[in-house]
């Protein structure tokens, strides 16, 4: 199976966080080049969100909000994903 294309991957987490105030992605597929995940085409990427929903919410809690986006993709067209996942007030510097 092959990795999804950053729309596609956007649409995903647009869905799942319609509340997002920011959603960035970036395909980092290209620096693991010969890494046995990127092998059968999975991609790797990072995503950074900032959202209400993690307001007090753990880093380990806010992991699987996002991991549950896209857990049917992992790790058949999503080898890996890096996940920066702020509450509004973080992004504004107020934590």
């Amino acid at each position: 199976m092959t990795r999804p294309g950053l729309d596609e991957l956007r649409a995903r987490f647009a869905a799942a966080f319609p509340e997002a105030a920011s959603l960035e992605l970036q395909d980092d597929s290209h620096l693991h080049a010969g890494h046995a995940g990127s092998a059968g085409g999975a991609g790797h990427y990072t995503v950074r969100i900032v959202s209400s929903r993690f307001d007090g919410a753990s880093t380990v809690a806010r992991h699987r909000l996002v991991y549950d986006a896209v857990r049917d993709w992992m790790p058949h067209r999503v080898h890996a994903l890096v996940i920066v996942a702020r509450s509004p007030a973080e992004s504004a510097g107020r934590s």
